[in-house]
């Protein structure tokens, strides 16, 4: 444990670098609540995503870091801002209709539209834990609407009443004219109707924490601001929030960047130590736009579930944060057989190479054996040649390649293959386009047949390798990926592709030769 401690002190990756950056903060004295929190939010206005899968597995990649390089012991609190207004009614949920007379009210005081819950709050709190639970996140659970109501939040509310003004300083500061003569950071709930209001304050009274507004009836209406009688708009609640529990970690994405002074300003004024932060580039879809959940683009956690494991995804999510990516089907098979390069290799790495290792980051000190002897991509393009409809057609190339090989030996290999069928037959057959050879690629197609007819050094995936390139290079392909294209573009109905004697050893000779034929004959 002292050498991988010593290599975390030293690594570059970058959950070592927030580890080691948070580490500062105590580095005088530890910590008085005993432990260093690291909290991550979520809306409950909708279901969970893959936003929230990588806002959560990134902060347990943090936490994981920071647990090697200290012996102080660490928290994560997934915090659910249920008592938020619901704004809008949602369009993926039965009975809408049924809804619209609760607008506004606390999603904790929206009936369930599913009957399933005590309310649309609890429902979707449910779902956030069952989803977090689903991928073995380890977190505890906070409701807004509980921390309001049980005091919990009681005494910094009491502190924003006494300090609304400096509050509010920070905040008109950054709203627009026409807001900041209605703006208040505390929303009162209605004792009337139990809606969330948007009103401006008649008084504060910070001596007796209190807040006095016109209320839905005309008259002027008083409520303490302790006991769940008032909740905090987004942005101060953000910043008491973390004063409140004494949170030293929370990561976001780059849209709430802008925010960040407010946040922590916010925190001081009531009392807290702002946080250390780390924000994210946010993911984009195969146009470069941002995902964005209300226009449904890009890629949903099913989705990826659909084609790859959770690993994978794990994997992906590591890969620089900072950096704007891509997320969308085409990133799958890359995602897969990276994913795996990296465990074949962690075995053998020392303890600095194990930091630097992705896997290290998503499994922790539980790093599995990868049992994936054919890639993820191979898989699909054997899937393409075969014309396979299920994944037990793939078992039949597979074993002969690999006869130690089998389901029940190779559950990630199993699983891979079924993956493989799906994401084949819904993007890549789709996609395919073969041509006729031209001349010289003819030629030279016709020689490579001719040498596998003859071949007799059985399924050795480097040797045939070393055959294919002779042919290029022989029949004057310059550069000799052009050679490879064209097998791609004639055989397999794609510009790029694995490499070809791995797919022959994978595929067959017999059956090469076969396709081989049906590629000159266009009948492909």
């Amino acid at each position: 444990m002292s050498d991988l401690r010593d290599a975390a002190m030293q690594s570059k990756a970058w959950p070592f670098e927030e580890a080691r950056a948070l580490l500062k903060r105590y580095e005088k004295a530890p910590p008085e609540k005993g432990y260093v929190l690291f909290e991550t939010g979520y809306g409950p206005s909708g279901l969970p995503h893959i936003g929230t899968f990588g806002e959560v597995q990134r902060t347990t990649m943090i936490r994981r870091a920071f647990e090697i390089i200290s012996d102080i012991p660490t928290r994560l609190i997934c915090f659910s801002d249920d008592l938020d207004g619901m704004r809008k009614v949602p369009g993926n949920v039965p009975n809408p209709d049924k809804l619209r007379e609760h607008l506004q009210k606390p999603l904790t005081s929206v009936p369930d539209p599913f009957n399933e819950f005590e309310s649309f709050g609890a429902h979707n709190n449910a779902m956030l834990r069952r989803f977090l639970d689903t991928f073995g996140f380890e977190y505890e659970f906070i409701s807004a609407t509980e921390f309001y109501r049980e005091g919990k939040f009681d005494e910094v509310l009491l502190r924003a009443a006494e300090r609304y003004d400096a509050i509010m300083e920070v905040m008109l500061a950054s709203l627009r004219e026409e807001r900041q003569q209605t703006y208040s950071c505390f929303l009162p709930i209605s004792p009337i109707s139990g809606r969330v209001l948007y009103v401006p304050m008649k008084e504060v009274n910070g001596k007796d924490g209190t807040i006095t507004f016109e209320g839905e009836d005309g008259r002027d209406c008083t409520l303490p601001v302790t006991g769940g009688n008032v909740k905090l708009q987004w942005k101060p609640d953000f910043g008491a929030r973390w004063a409140a529990l004494g949170v030293d970690f929370e990561m976001y994405g780059k849209d709430h960047s802008t925010n960040t002074p407010i946040y922590d300003r916010i925190c001081e004024i009531l009392g807290g130590r702002k946080p250390n932060h780390f924000t994210y580039e946010l993911f984009l879809d195969d146009k470069g736009q941002k995902i964005s959940k209300s226009s449904g683009n890009g890629l949903t956690i099913d989705e990826w579930l659909t084609y790859a494991s959770t690993e994978s995804l794990g994997y992906f999510m590591y890969q620089k944060p900072k950096t704007a990516k891509r997320m969308y089907f085409d990133v799958i098979p890359k995602a897969v057989d990276e994913y795996h390069q990296q465990l074949r290799a962690y075995d053998d790495q020392d303890p600095a190479g194990r930091c630097a290792n992705p896997v290290f980051h998503i499994h922790g000190h539980d790093v599995p054996t990868s049992d994936m002897v054919v890639p993820f991509s191979m898989l699909l393009n054997l899937a393409s040649v075969s014309g396979a409809e299920d994944k037990e057609r793939l078992w039949g190339f597979i074993r002969r390649y690999a006869p130690e090989t089998g389901p029940e030996s190779h559950p990630g290999l199993d699983a891979a293959a079924g993956y493989a069928i799906r994401y084949y037959h819904d993007f890549v057959k789709p996609a395919k386009v073969f041509r006729a050879p031209d001349a010289k690629e003819r030629a030279a197609l016709e020689d490579l047949r001719d040498r596998l007819k003859a071949w007799d050094g059985g399924l050795d995936a480097e040797a045939l390798q070393s055959m294919v390139f002779a042919v290029g290079k022989e029949h004057g392909f310059e550069p000799l990926r052009d050679w490879f294209k064209a097998l791609y573009e004639v055989l397999l109905g794609a510009s790029q592709g694995p490499r070809f004697g791995g797919l022959i050893a994978l595929y067959g000779i017999d059956e090469s030769i076969a396709l081989i034929d049906a590629g000159l004959e266009g009948r492909l």
